[in-house]
């Protein structure tokens, strides 16, 4: 194998022309002579008999040649690949480079390759930062969410008012012909959740258990297509009518939703609780900021196979995340009335983003010669084991080392960058009105 040469093309594309000489070529041939002479019919001779010579003699010298230039290319291609020192990111586009013949044959392989990655500043950034409060209003709503997980839901004989749960029957028709999904039974609804078609839970109000009712609706311009903007009616039969029966809030209510005895006691841990959560919310909302920075500020040429692979990352998430909410993807689809073609299109822009802000990291995981020792990972692997409340090798087997290493490495660059940045005042022009990542009060737990 002889590389002739190496071409570097836009967008970190390379164009590698390689020989495989005489020898090379000789040894695949008796490869492929070995794995299909068996194809070849030869008179006096049994399948797979005939020698090498006497086929060639009978269907030409190259009949061979196409199944040895596929035995010797990858070998020569990795080969190639490795004495230039490429980080290939993709497949090679193939094409054989003149003719072949008995002293071998050349092909040209377009590859593209990691990007060469020229830094901007990475340190002395400065970004706004949010500062934390916790009001005693934030303590009672995250008291008020503990007490909704621990309300029951008790039959009234009475008419249905905003707040409470109807049990119902109901089907819909469109032109006095019932419709695809538009049936269900027994579903427990909660009037004002806004869950329903909009206008469906208002015209519930006041029904009795027992009560047939007739309810007319639009559906909304963005719903499936083919109920779009369409009238319907639908025929409710509520079958029951539930109050919210909620706790006491006491020092009882505490030792049943926590550890602790009092109610006092409750409050203050989840007064620390959202202190806590509004912290690690502001501290990766500023990460986020710098980082963008860093993103924004490096040189590289990138090759449209990373981008187009993350796209498809974002929609594989997107797949996961619908199933996980009991929703087919395809169903998916037609209740938003969007395409994947569109999904991935969409999702050229942030691709670009998380492969820019991918490469940064590299960059400066190497700029920095960052490492990541045993110790490293096993705090991390600990780290989430705790936040998960899995045990350690549950967790491995979900990151194997090579994963949590780049975890790892991936903080370290980060702190590089927010250590030696400086935090300035948080004011409400900072809002980025896009998609900002607000800090928030986190998920409500049942123990506190």
């Amino acid at each position: 194998m002889n590389v002739k040469s190496c071409e570097k093309l836009e967008k970190s594309q390379v164009v590698l022309t390689v020989e495989v000489g005489p020898d090379e070529f000789n040894a695949a041939i008796e490869k492929a002579y070995k794995k299909n002479r068996r194809k070849y019919r030869v008179p006096g001779f049994r399948p797979g008999k005939a020698s090498r010579k006497m086929i060639e003699a009978m269907y030409g010298r190259e009949v061979f040649y196409d199944d040895a230039i596929n035995e010797a290319f990858p070998d020569a291609y990795e080969a190639a690949v490795k004495e230039k020192e490429l980080k290939v990111v993709d497949m090679p586009s193939v094409e054989l480079d003149g003719v072949p013949t008995a002293e071998g044959f050349a092909f040209k392989a377009t590859v593209p390759v990691y990007p060469e990655v020229t830094l901007g500043q990475y340190k002395g950034l400065s970004a706004p930062k949010r500062s934390v409060t916790v009001t005693d209003d934030d303590v009672e709503e995250r008291i008020r969410r503990l007490s909704d997980r621990n309300t029951r839901l008790v039959s009234v004989d009475r008419e249905a008012k905003l707040g409470d749960t109807v049990v119902i029957d109901f089907e819909g028709f469109l032109n006095g012909e019932p419709f695809d999904g538009g049936k269900g039974e027994n579903h427990s609804l909660e009037l004002g959740s806004e869950s329903f078609v909009p206008g469906f839970e208002a015209q519930l109000v006041g029904v009795k258990p027992g009560e047939e009712r007739e309810i007319q609706i639009t559906f909304p311009d963005n719903y499936a297509p083919e109920l779009a903007g369409k009238d319907a009616t639908f025929k409710v039969t509520t079958r029951e009518v539930k109050e919210k029966d909620a706790p006491e809030i006491d020092d009882e209510f505490a030792k049943d939703v926590s550890e602790f005895d009092t109610l006092a006691e409750l409050r203050e841990d989840l007064r620390k609780q959202i202190s806590k959560e509004r912290q690690e919310a502001a501290d990766r909302e500023f990460e986020d900021a710098l980082m963008n920075q860093v993103a924004d500020g490096i040189t590289a040429e990138i090759p449209d196979v990373l981008i187009d692979r993350q796209a498809k990352q974002f929609i594989d998430n997107l797949k996961r995340q619908v199933y996980q909410q009991g929703f087919g993807y395809e169903q998916y689809l037609q209740m938003t009335g969007a395409t994947e073609e569109k999904l991935l299109e969409d999702a050229q822009e942030p691709a670009v983003r998380q492969v820019r802000m991918d490469l940064a990291v590299t960059a400066i995981i190497e700029q920095e010669h960052l490492e990541a020792t045993d110790e490293d990972r096993e705090a991390e692997y600990e780290k989430l084991a705790e936040q998960s409340g899995m045990d350690k090798e549950s967790i491995k087997k979900y990151f194997n080392e090579e994963q949590m290493t780049n975890q790892v490495l991936t903080q370290k660059a980060i702190a590089i960058v927010t250590e030696n940045a400086t935090a300035t005042e948080f004011k409400p022009s900072d809002e980025n009105a896009d998609d900002a990542e607000k800090p928030s009060d986190g998920d409500e737990t049942s123990e506190a």
